[in-house]
């Protein structure tokens, strides 16, 4: 019977969480590119393994319903859950960026209209810098906005900059590094703490 249950975000970060916890010895024969299953067990059987979108991952963990989970700094930042952040697992590195065209003015004193998917993060950093903004919340393609004239700059995930060249568009602001971390669920952490503090162990070596 599983003992612990792990959540990671579909996508980029499931592949580089796997290449990380085959180096731990941890492996699900399940998982591979053309399947399309949700839930998986460990070859031993002692971890359950749960694909869930990016953005949903936190409250998996948050309420319980997974005792561990491996999600991009970015999402623990938007999305403020209440869980213990352990470890900088050094996978999915990009940065959270402000974007637009090269002649756009962060500050010109009228009030700068933001798409993101972050309106959290964009409007903590525009705060604490003192620019009024409107953030205009949108999940993807967030470049076409400048380009249709929805907003005048984007805050959005910047990991090799190709998108926003290819769109006219460039890095006018650097807000945060990013990269994957290990959260675990408040309660599972007190109920489980030999379980999880010797998964924790085992990845922290396989990093080293």
């Amino acid at each position: 019977m599983s003992s612990l249950t792990l959540a990671i975000a579909t996508g980029r970060t499931a592949k580089q969480a796997m290449v990380l916890l085959e180096k731990t010895g941890i492996t699900f024969p399940d998982f591979h590119n053309k399947s399309r299953k949700l839930v998986m067990l460990n070859e031993t059987k002692t971890i359950k393994l749960i694909l869930v979108k990016t953005a949903d991952l936190p409250t998996y963990v948050e309420k319980g319903a997974a005792d561990i989970g491996i999600i991009g700094k970015d999402i623990i930042m938007e999305e403020q859950p209440d869980i213990y952040e352990l470890v900088d697992l050094q996978i999915g590195k990009c940065k959270v960026a402000i974007a637009g065209f090269p002649t756009q003015a962060l500050q010109n004193g009228s009030p700068l209209t933001v798409a993101t998917k972050y309106p959290f993060i964009t409007k903590s950093f525009f705060d604490e810098k003192g620019i009024r903004v409107e953030t205009i919340k949108l999940n993807g393609s967030i470049e076409l906005a400048p380009l249709i004239g929805l907003s005048d700059v984007i805050v959005d995930i910047v990991e090799t900059g190709t998108t926003l060249k290819e769109n006219g568009l460039v890095v006018l602001d650097e807000i945060m590094d990013i990269s994957a971390r290990l959260i675990v669920n408040k309660a599972s952490f007190a109920t489980k703490t030999a379980e999880i503090e010797q998964f924790i162990n085992q990845v922290k070596v396989a990093l080293e």
